[in-house]
C-alpha cells in the first residue's frame, strides 16, 4: 500500500483488537486508525499492535455523546463526555497518535446554531487539552441519517462547525462528493483539513451505508483526488469500507483492492504523490 494510505479499524466491524491486528498484519499499511470504542485502559495491547507492526497510529474515531443522544445546553450532560474526550486525548498521545475525529452527539430539538453553540462550548476545555499535547481534534461529515449522533451533513457546514469550535475537519468523501461548489469549499476547508476518508458508490444502492471499494462506484474520485491535492492536502488517505458490498467480497479482500490497481481512480492518484 502507498505510505499515505491508512486502514480504519472501521473496516473489520465486531473485530476486537487482536483479530484486527492479524488482518493489519495481512494487509501491510504504513498507517492505522482505531475507535476509541475499541481501547482498554490498559493500553499495552494497541502500543504493542503499532510498535510491532511499525504504524504510524493516524487517528481516532470518537464518539461524542454517541449514537442515540441528542445536545442539550445543561452544562451537566456535557461533563461526563467531556472526561471521556480527556481520557482518549491522553490514550492519544500516549501511543503517538496523530489526531481524533469525531461526531458530535444528536440535534435533538435544538436549531443548528444552538446546536453547533452547544457543541463548541462543551468541548472546549478538551480543545485547550487536545492543542497542549499537539494532538488535533476534528469533526467528520456524516449523512443526514445519522442525525442521532451528528450535526454536520454537508461539508459547508462542518467547516461551519469547526470554525466555531476551534478544532479542524475530516472530509469523508462518501458524505460530500455530491455538494454543490465542492472544490471552493475543500480550498476553504484545507487550512483545517486532516484527513481524507475514501471509498466509493453505486448508483442505486440504498442500503446504509453502502459505501463500495474504491473505483467500483460512481463518485468522480480522480476530479475531487485532484482537487484535494491541487488545494495542497499532504495528509492520509483512510480507507472505510463498511456495508453489504463489502461484507460480501469479505472485509480483507475488499480493503486489500482498495488503493490497488484494480482501483485506477486511487491506485492513479497515489502514484503522483510523494
Amino acid at each position: 500500500m502507498h505510505e499515505r494510505v491508512c486502514v480504519n479499524a472501521l473496516c473489520f466491524p465486531g473485530a476486537g483488537l487482536p483479530e484486527m491486528a492479524g488482518y493489519w498484519r495481512e494487509l501491510g499499511p504504513r498507517r492505522i486508525a482505531f475507535m476509541s470504542q475499541l481501547l482498554p485502559d490498559d493500553l499495552s495491547v494497541p502500543r504493542a499492535i503499532i510498535d510491532d507492526g511499525g504504524y504510524r497510529f493516524e487517528s481516532m474515531t470518537h464518539l461524542f455523546l454517541g449514537i442515540g443522544n441528542h445536545l442539550e445546553p445543561r452544562e451537566e450532560t456535557w461533563i461526563p463526555e467531556r472526561e471521556k474526550l480527556c481520557r482518549v486525548i491522553d490514550a492519544v498521545t500516549a501511543l503517538g497518535g496523530q489526531s481524533i475525529y469525531m461526531m458530535t452527539g444528536g440535534h435533538g430539538d435544538l436549531v443548528w446554531e444552538d446546536a453547533a453553540a452547544c457543541f463548541a462550548k462543551a468541548i472546549e476545555p478538551c480543545v485547550a487539552r487536545a492543542n497542549a499535547a499537539g494532538i488535533p481534534l476534528m469533526i467528520e461529515t456524516t449523512p443526514p441519517l445519522y442525525a442521532d449522533g451528528h450535526l454536520s451533513h454537508t461539508l459547508r457546514d462542518t467547516l461551519t462547525l469547526a470554525e466555531l469550535a476551534g478544532i479542524g475537519v475530516c472530509i469523508d468523501l462518501y458524505s460530500v462528493w455530491s455538494e454543490a461548489g465542492l472544490k471552493e469549499t475543500i480550498e476553504r476547508a484545507m487550512p483545517r483539513c486532516g484527513l481524507v476518508q475514501v471509498c466509493d458508490y453505486v448508483y442505486g444502492d440504498r442500503a446504509v451505508p453502502s459505501r463500495a471499494v474504491p473505483g467500483d462506484g460512481n463518485i468522480p474520485l480522480e476530479r475531487i483526488l485532484d482537487w484535494l491535492l491541487s488545494a495542497g492536502y499532504e495528509g492520509a488517505f483512510d480507507l472505510e469500507l463498511i456495508g453489504p458490498r463489502i461484507d460480501a467480497e469479505g472485509h480483507v479482500d475488499a480493503t486489500r483492492r482498495g488503493p490497488g490497481r484494480r482501483a485506477p481512480r486511487l491506485a492513479g492518484r497515489l502514484s503522483r504523490l510523494t
